[in-house]
Formats: structure tokens, C-alpha cells, sequence
């Protein structure tokens, strides 16, 4: 778990170095994308059931600029003897921090299904999101998560990160 953590932490240092050097870049436009579309892996650690990977592709609009964005998203975490499958709606404020950085708090229900244990339960997810974009349409984007879910008779709090790439319309 220690090695984990480090390697979680000199993963997100990095990317905020090279954010810092994206950030420099004066010669994007400042584009805000009516869909932005995020594929990529995710992790996710829980003390019940330890940590596993995966993968996540998620959509994203803006109804209201400068305030409020959604993100409409679905996991595949492989689990033994099956597969977890959370559905997430979050609801997300941005913050540009320059053209080419954005950052985003956000929070939401989700809908898990598990085939493992063949049922579906439900929970909150809370993220930050960092999205870098070095050209107009593609970038990257980190986004770590507290999640809580609800199962009968169970309840789990666990962290999940995601990162990947992002594509904007």
C-alpha cells in the first residue's frame, strides 16, 4: 500500500509539473468545448476490497458556462470472479485556471452493479478533476475521488483515480 501511495503521489506531481508548463503556453485559444469525451484507466482502494484497475470512458457538457458542467461516466473494474460496474452522474464547477488548465470540484450519485456478488447498490462520488489541454481538441486529465456506497447491510468509503485522455468538440 505504501508503494501505492507513492507512486499515486509522484504521478500527480509530475502531472502538475508538466500543468505548469502547459499553463505557460499563451498561444491556445481559449476554447470552452460544447463535449468534451474522457477515456482512460482507473483504479479504485477500499479497505474491504484492497485496490483494482480499470478502465472509464465518461462524456461531459456544459449547460451553464463558467458554472456548471456534467459528467455522465461508466467503469469496468475487473474484481475476482467478476467485474464492478459503477454509472455516475456528477455535477461539477469549474475554475479555468489558465487557457490550457481547468480545474473542477464536483459531486454526484452513482448506480454499481457487481457481478460478482449479482447486485446492484448505490452511492456518492466526490472528485477533483484537473484537465490539461497542450492543443485545442486533446489533452489529459487527472481525476482522484472519495467515494461512498451503500449496499445492504455494508456501507465502504474508497478512493479512486482516474486518468486519461480527453478529446473536446
Amino acid at each position: 500500500m505504501l508503494r501505492l501511495t507513492r507512486s499515486i503521489g509522484l504521478a500527480c506531481a509530475t502531472l502538475l509539473v508538466l500543468a505548469g508548463r502547459v499553463a505557460a503556453q499563451d498561444a491556445l485559444p481559449d476554447v470552452d468545448h460544447a463535449i468534451v469525451f474522457e477515456i482512460g484507466a482507473e483504479g479504485d482502494w477500499s479497505n474491504v476490497d484492497r485496490f483494482h484497475a480499470g478502465g472509464t470512458f465518461a462524456f461531459e457538457v456544459t449547460p451553464i458556462e463558467h458554472w456548471v458542467e456534467l459528467e455522465f461516466g461508466v467503469s469496468l473494474i475487473p474484481h475476482p470472479g467478476g467485474t464492478e460496474i459503477p454509472v455516475d452522474l456528477l455535477v461539477k464547477k469549474p475554475w479555468r485556471i489558465s487557457r490550457a488548465v481547468e480545474f473542477m470540484a464536483g459531486i454526484g450519485p452513482e448506480l454499481i452493479h457487481s457481478t460478482t456478488e449479482h447486485q446492484t447498490f448505490w452511492g456518492l462520488s466526490a472528485v477533483g478533476d484537473l484537465m490539461v489541454w497542450p492543443s485545442e481538441n486533446v489533452g489529459w486529465y487527472l481525476e482522484p475521488a472519495i467515494e461512498r456506497t451503500f449496499q445492504t447491510g455494508q456501507h465502504q468509503t474508497g478512493f479512486a483515480i482516474a486518468a486519461g485522455l480527453i478529446l473536446g468538440r
